[in-house]
């Protein structure tokens, strides 16, 4: 005789109460998202404001900042919450990739439960930091049509190049370390505007003009050298020791993780940005610096391309030329990090031809100089950096000098060119 088969009956209740659990759970920990975020942006206070938030398409779905370490990309993304949501507004969310939640948990997973209860902006800080982070963004843009997202990440990462999913979809932009100007307008309470490059060359004595009777920059002048590009230096510690652990950070995460290097080679890295940074700003000699750090002449050029992408050094080429061949010179790729790396060995003309350069790197392109100037701009301009009085003078070039107020004609006060952004 054959038993009858029984089957087990589904205790709807029992169900019932595990989805509630499970909802009142994931309502907890949505909430405590929440509460960090209100925290984070009620305790933000941007000292500049700065002008790439009004240089971004915010109507745009998929937006990515980068920058570099230390330059204020999460302080950025908070500053913007602030400015267009109530502190309480649940429809903007800002959430931090380094939480150990997001190792078990996605970003489009996450991003649709927070899609699903009203939200409309996520601010995601640190995307890198999830090994599948550009397919999630990708699936986000594609099944969360009325959701935004701005993301944060190193300036190592290309958006496009490395991660084709997004190409045509996201709207890339670079946050930088403070200029002069905004350094100034902080430390002098005035609102400056920028200028570009050709209303500095062709209107500058006005401009100063304009300058003058409210501040004096050659009073600030060289803390910015010093401690000025990275916002940081407005914290209570010491600048020099939080610039080598930052710069420690770019080397072991920016590069190391982002490009997937094994960490046995990371002395190999620190002592070439090293060697590099005290022969500045002088063409590289790759053969004797693969003997030095016991590598390969190709492994030098792409751990040199690296330490460029990490906002470390800057290449510098000859006009027509472009990597991979041999930079013409390598220079820090800001003043600051000169006083940190080898503070004794300064010279004051490339203090200026570093701050020059850089200044200019944002939104025009820079050469080698031709014989007796320092640098070719835009492949057309001619500039000669001059620390003190120069007896000699070229009417094509273009001298930007030290240690004066106000220029005239071709010669301009070289902190003027902070002003360009």
């Amino acid at each position: 005789m054959k038993k009858k088969q029984r089957f087990c009956q589904p205790d709807f209740a029992l169900l019932r109460f595990y989805t509630i659990f499970a909802n009142c759970i994931k309502y907890q920990r949505m909430e405590s998202f929440f509460r960090t975020h209100a925290y984070l942006v009620e305790h933000t206070h941007a000292p500049v404001r700065r002008a790439l938030m009004d240089e971004i398409d915010w109507n745009d779905r998929l937006i990515g900042i980068k920058g570099t370490r230390g330059v204020g990309k999460t302080t950025f993304l908070l500053q913007y919450a602030k400015e267009h949501f109530h502190v309480e507004d649940r429809k903007c969310l800002y959430i931090n990739l380094n939480n150990f939640y997001f190792q078990g948990k996605g970003i489009a997973e996450f991003a649709t439960e927070f899609y699903e209860g009203g939200g409309k902006v996520l601010l995601i800080d640190q995307v890198f930091k999830q090994p599948d982070w550009s397919t999630d963004l990708r699936k986000c843009y594609d099944t969360l049509p009325g959701l935004k997202i701005v993301f944060t990440g190193s300036s190592v990462m290309r958006l496009k190049t490395e991660n084709p999913e997004l190409n045509g979809l996201v709207k890339s932009y670079n946050l930088r370390g403070f200029s002069f100007r905004e350094f100034l307008n902080l430390q002098t309470g005035n609102d400056f505007p920028s200028y570009t490059l050709d209303e500095i060359l062709n209107r500058h004595e006005q401009i100063v003009r304009s300058i003058l009777p409210k501040a004096s920059p050659l009073k600030f002048f060289q803390d910015y050298l010093h401690h000025g590009f990275y916002p940081f230096f407005l914290e209570k510690r010491n600048f020099s020791e939080n610039l080598l652990k930052t710069m420690n950070m770019m080397l072991e995460v920016d590069i190391l993780l982002i490009k997937q290097i094994e960490l046995k080679y990371l002395a190999k890295i620190k002592k070439l940005l090293y060697l590099l940074a005290i022969d500045s700003p002088v063409a590289p000699n790759v053969s004797q610096l693969a003997e030095d750090i016991h590598t390969s002449r190709a492994t030098v050029m792409n751990y040199i391309k690296y330490l460029a992408d990490a906002r470390l050094i800057n290449m510098i080429y000859p006009k027509g030329e472009t990597f991979p061949k041999k930079p013409a010179r390598i220079m820090m790729h800001n003043s600051n990090l000169m006083y940190v790396i080898y503070p004794c060995r300064l010279e004051e003309q490339d203090i200026l031809e570093t701050f020059f350069q850089n200044t200019m790197w944002k939104d025009h392109k820079l050469n080698k100089g031709e014989k007796g100037t320092s640098f070719l701009v835009d492949e057309n301009l001619r500039f000669k950096i001059c620390p003190n009085e120069e007896r000699r003078r070229n009417a094509e070039t273009i001298y930007a000098r030290h240690k004066i107020e106000i220029g005239h004609g071709n010669e301009i006060p070289i902190w003027l060119f902070g002003f360009l952004y």
